[in-house]
């Protein structure tokens, strides 16, 4: 039987709200937790990123609370001031007619500008643990009127060192409110913390999300002895030519290393990590949903909140340790039916881990190696091939048809469309792929190309990284 947001005792018009939002029915998350949440039941909810928990907690809250009154009455705490963002502006499209107000706090903002935001007065606050403790003990937030008390991502909080400020903020909230804990993982500290924080808590879990085969492929490659990864990386990108990727690291001075060489190589392409002041984040997060960048190396924790339509590609550079940090990485590509590619590099000594993640996610691993300059020289011809199918059928092609006339008086038709494809070749295609020798002696027997600069290439992408908080 399909469920419905009626069926969950939400008002008719936060149904018809989220019905003009294109909501009709609720995730499973949503259908098991929101019953509980109304009626006033502490929860743990145990669900990944992206099964829709933040509505689950947001609509009964926001059922409930009373926009008339200025003072605080809901908290919720993220680990990154990316996730808080993306909480905020959820919940703020949950709201009728603007109400109530919802406010972010977090590092890397003026703490005066979020002093005078919270004199003014709101109803609810999302934040980072680090800042609202500091808002805490500067007396600029206050808890008295506390009537809820949600932990999003709880598993994060314990991995990012957070859990002792969340336990100070605890503490400080009044005992008589409701509390909501979320984690994909439920960790012993996080259950204990929440035997502690939590009254007779009703607990619901719904199964992370698998990777569907027919979504996304999986694919490693084999780095061979003696390899840098990131002589790795350049033929694989080649052949692949994502629209859009991630490529994701474990550290941020991997995350700049990886940047400058594949920027000096002529990619499209950005860092994306803890370093990196908020307005920095925010910009070039605008310039890669609009496609001005088309790589974006990122961290594991600076990536929670980092959320791109139409991405085609993930790419793990250095593999996670945890098989929920592999899923949650791959889950960002192959959304709403489309298909997504998900490229790991392992090295030998990994191996290993490709049969933990066949088991873990219950589809095959296909192994390649890294590909040679004729495979990439072939992907490149079809996918020109594929261009020019997609011309002959285009309403320009007949302005060009009298310069195919004309020439035809002098060559051959063939010889012609031949030319024509070449220049369109040399344009497209990075001009070292063209080469016929490479000065890699190793990699000239293999067939791999040397990467040299590529054409287009433009400063654009290296704005972030070079402008450091």
């Amino acid at each position: 039987m399909t469920l419905s947001f009626t069926s969950l005792g939400l008002s008719e018009a936060r149904i018809s709200h989220l019905e003009s939002m294109g909501y009709t029915e609720p995730t499973a998350i949503q259908a098991e937790a929101i019953p509980h949440l109304l009626s006033g039941r502490d929860l743990i909810g145990q669900a990944q990123t992206g099964t829709g928990k933040t509505a689950a907690f947001a609509l009964p809250m926001m059922e409930q609370v009373d926009s008339s009154n200025p003072t605080v009455q809901a908290l919720i705490l993220t680990p990154t001031r990316e996730l808080a963002i993306q909480v905020c502006q959820a919940m703020r499209g949950f709201r009728i007619s603007g109400r109530p107000k919802v406010l972010a706090l977090y590092g890397g903002q003026s703490i005066e500008r979020q002093q005078e935001q919270l004199n003014r007065g709101t109803q609810i606050v999302v934040g980072t643990p680090g800042r609202v403790l500091d808002l805490l003990n500067r007396g600029s937030l206050s808890l008295k009127s506390l009537g809820w008390l949600v932990l999003d991502e709880a598993d994060e909080m314990l991995n990012m060192g957070f859990i002792q400020d969340v336990e100070k903020i605890l503490s400080k909230a009044p005992a008589d409110r409701q509390t909501a804990f979320f984690s994909a993982t439920m960790a012993p500290q996080i259950r204990e913390l929440a035997t502690k924080y939590l009254q007779s808590p009703v607990t619901v879990t719904v199964q992370s999300p698998k990777a569907s085969p027919k979504q996304i492929q999986q694919v490693s490659y084999i780095v061979p002895r003696g390899w840098t990864k990131v002589r790795a990386l350049q033929p694989i990108l080649e052949l692949e030519d994502p629209e859009t990727a991630i490529i994701f690291v474990r550290t941020r001075r991997t995350a700049g290393d990886l940047t400058r060489q594949l920027q000096a190589a002529g990619y499209s392409v950005d860092e994306y990590h803890g370093d990196l002041s908020q307005s920095q984040r925010e910009r070039l997060m605008m310039r890669f949903r609009q496609q001005q960048v088309k790589l974006v190396v990122a961290t594991d924790i600076a990536a929670r909140g980092l959320h791109v339509d139409d991405l085609t590609h993930v790419i793990n550079f250095d593999m996670p340790d945890a098989m929920e940090s592999y899923v949650h990485r791959i889950g960002r590509t192959g959304r709403a039916g489309k298909n997504g590619v998900a490229i790991s590099l392992v090295t030998p000594l990994e191996k290993y881990k490709l049969r933990q993640i066949e088991r873990h996610t219950k589809q095959p691993m296909t192994l390649m190696k890294i590909p040679t300059r004729a495979e990439i020289a072939a992907r490149n011809l079809e996918r020109l091939r594929s261009q020019v199918r997609d011309a002959i059928t285009s309403e320009r092609l007949a302005s060009f048809l009298p310069i195919v006339s004309q020439l035809s008086e002098e060559y051959d038709l063939r010889t012609v469309a031949a030319a024509a494809l070449q220049m369109a070749y040399d344009q497209t295609v990075p001009a070292w792929q063209r080469e016929h020798h490479s000065s890699d002696p190793e990699l000239s027997e293999r067939g791999v190309p040397l990467p040299k600069k590529r054409k287009g290439s433009t400063s654009e992408s290296r704005e972030v990284s070079k402008a450091k908080e």
